[in-house]
């Protein structure tokens, strides 16, 4: 009877702590990048921003000064824009093959 819990016992233990590491190590990986990912499009949205400051400096005053803005806003939607096509073309491309 003990030979049976072990056994038991072993098996899910196999079967449940194994693939729960795994999913963590691939939980992980994939918080750390969309981490990486976030902070990489905030700085494009700041160096657009800075970049139209820049080579805009003297006329974009007084009144105008939102226009870089509205450039960094842009930056952010168009990547908003792909992540977004991105997402929809690959649930589209599961549907084609799941058929």
């Amino acid at each position: 009877m003990s030979e049976l819990v072990a056994l038991i016992v072993a098996y899910a233990k196999q079967e449940t702590v194994a693939p729960l590491k795994n999913l963590g190590r691939y939980v992980a990986w994939g918080v750390a990048g969309a981490v990486l990912f976030a902070v990489g499009g905030a700085m494009l949205t700041l160096t657009a921003v800075r970049a139209v400051q820049t080579e805009t400096a003297p006329h974009l005053t007084g009144n105008l000064t939102w226009v870089p803005y509205l450039g960094g806003v842009v930056v952010a939607a168009s990547g908003l824009a792909w992540a977004v096509l991105r997402i929809v073309k690959g649930d589209e491309a599961l549907r084609i093959r799941r058929g």
